[in-house]
C-alpha cells in the first residue's frame, strides 16, 4: 500500500503487549463469533480493500505526470504492488462469506471526496501525497491492527508492507528542493494541508460505521478506550514530524 511506506526514522510501532490477550490471541474462526467484532472486521477489510484500489488507480494517473520514462516505470510497479494487495483484500472478504463490492462501497464517498480534495498539480505534489498523506491512514491501520485476531492482523499488516513508495518519493522531492529551495516552502504547506484532510477523512470513516467506531473506543473486547484513543492521534502526528523532516520538510 502507498499508505504504508515509513521511514527509517519513522515513529515507533503501536505499544502492544509483550504477549497478545483477548481477540489478539485468537485466530479468525474464534473471533469471528462475536457478530460485533465481525461486522468491525468486514468494515475494515471493506475501508483498506478500497484504498487499495485508489491508490492503484491513482498511481497509474500520477505516473503521467512522471519526468522521466525510469520514474513512470516506478510508479507502474508500485501502482502493481497496490493492486496485488486489493486482489488479497477482495479474496478474503470472499473467502469468510462476505461480498468485496458490498464491503467497499460504505468507503468510496470517503477516499473519493479525500483525493478529490487532494488532488495534486504536479509531480512533486503527487510524491508527497503518497508518502506523507497516504501514510497517515497506513498509521492508523497499523494501530488497529494490534487489536485484530491474529488471522487478520497477519494479513493487514501484509497489504501494508512498503511498497518502496517511501525512498523513492525522499529521493526525489529531496533533489528537487536541492536543485530550487523554494519548492520546500510550497511543500511544506501542501504536506499540512494533506495531514489535516486525512486525520479528517479518519475520523469520518469510523464515526460513520458503528462496529468500527465501537471497536476503537473498546466496546468489542481490546478495543481502545478513548484515552488510548487520545495517545495514537499523538503517535500518528509525530510519525508524520518525522516523514517531514526525512523529505526535508518543515512540519
Amino acid at each position: 500500500m502507498t499508505s504504508s511506506d515509513k521511514p527509517d526514522n519513522a515513529a515507533d510501532s503501536p505499544e502492544t503487549p509483550a504477549g497478545h490477550t483477548g481477540v489478539a490471541a485468537m485466530d479468525w474462526a474464534a473471533a469471528s463469533a462475536d457478530p460485533q467484532y465481525r461486522a468491525a472486521v468486514v468494515d475494515l477489510l471493506g475501508a483498506l480493500a478500497y484504498g487499495e484500489l485508489a491508490a492503484f488507480e491513482r498511481l497509474a494517473e500520477d505516473a503521467k505526470l512522471a519526468p522521466t520514462l525510469a520514474d513512470k516505470a516506478e510508479l507502474a510497479k508500485m501502482a502493481s504492488a497496490e493492486f496485488h494487495h486489493f486482489e488479497r483484500l477482495r479474496d478474503r472478504l470472499a473467502e469468510i462469506g462476505e461480498e468485496p463490492t458490498r464491503a467497499m462501497e460504505p468507503f468510496v464517498a470517503a477516499y473519493d471526496g479525500f483525493h478529490k480534495q487532494t488532488a495534486p498539480s504536479d509531480w512533486l505534489e503527487g510524491l508527497v501525497k503518497a508518502y506523507v498523506g497516504d501514510s497517515i491512514a497506513s498509521d492508523f491501520y497499523r494501530e488497529v491492527a494490534a487489536r485484530l485476531d491474529a488471522d487478520t492482523r497477519a494479513l493487514v499488516l501484509a497489504v501494508l508492507d512498503d511498497t518502496g513508495h517511501g525512498g523513492f518519493a525522499v529521493e526525489k522531492v529531496r533533489a528537487a528542493i536541492d536543485a530550487d529551495p523554494r519548492v520546500g516552502g510550497r511543500l511544506a504547506l501542501w504536506a499540512r494541508r494533506l495531514m489535516g484532510e486525512a486525520l479528517s477523512q479518519s475520523q469520518r470513516v469510523v464515526a460513520d460505521r458503528d462496529a468500527l467506531s465501537t471497536m476503537l473506543v473498546g466496546g468489542v473486547a481490546d478495543g481502545f478506550d478513548l484515552a488510548e484513543v487520545g495517545k495514537m492521534f499523538s503517535r500518528i502526528t509525530e510519525a508524520h514530524t518525522k516523514r517531514m523532516a526525512a523529505l526535508g520538510l518543515a512540519a
